[in-house]
């Protein structure tokens, strides 16, 4: 480290470490998983969905004021994971990964309630957890309607309710 970091952090994006990485990368991996937070994307034929908790740190806080999905463009947004400044797909990438996986094994080609839907189901499960519709935020992308939105929480509440319903009638007595 040169003279004058002060507070021991490396300030240009090139230092490597010994293993031969980039460290800001490290700091970047290590505040995501320092962060608490999933987050999951996921592509349907005609739309992409990423989906992501809503924790409020503080409850002093106003839940409103917290969120991880942000408009970068009328058609481009940005799902922020960990601190604002370092994203990743957050502490359980590989239980995800892997349900996705099973979901997708045949290449399948999601409506977009099906991806919205699929993307929500795979935070649950991943974090064995059923939400509430203000537990988690949902931003979307459509090939009919191109412009990054981010859904209310009566859609949310929806997809959810759509989810929980079973299917083809089947019982489990």
């Amino acid at each position: 480290m040169s003279r004058g970091s002060g507070g021991g952090y490396d300030r240009h994006i090139t230092i490597f470490s010994p293993e031969g990485r980039l460290f800001q990368v490290e700091y970047a991996f290590k505040a995501v998983k320092a962060s608490g937070i999933t987050s999951i994307g996921v592509r349907g034929k005609d739309s992409v969905c990423v989906v992501t908790q809503k924790k409020v740190p503080d409850k002093l806080l106003d839940q409103t004021s917290v969120t991880h999905l942000f408009p970068i463009t009328k058609y481009l947004g940005l799902l922020a994971t960990g601190m604002t400044a370092a994203t990743n797909a957050g502490l359980k990438e590989q239980e995800a990964i892997n349900f996705l996986e099973k979901k997708m094994k045949n290449d399948p080609a999601f409506s977009y309630d099906e991806t919205v839907q699929t993307a929500i189901s795979a935070l649950q499960s991943v974090l064995q957890e059923d939400f509430k519709a203000n537990e988690i935020e949902v931003g979307v992308v459509r090939t009919d309607s191109p412009a990054f939105r981010v859904l209310s929480t009566e859609e949310i509440d929806e997809h959810l309710t759509a989810i929980s319903t079973p299917r083809g009638g089947s019982s489990a007595n």
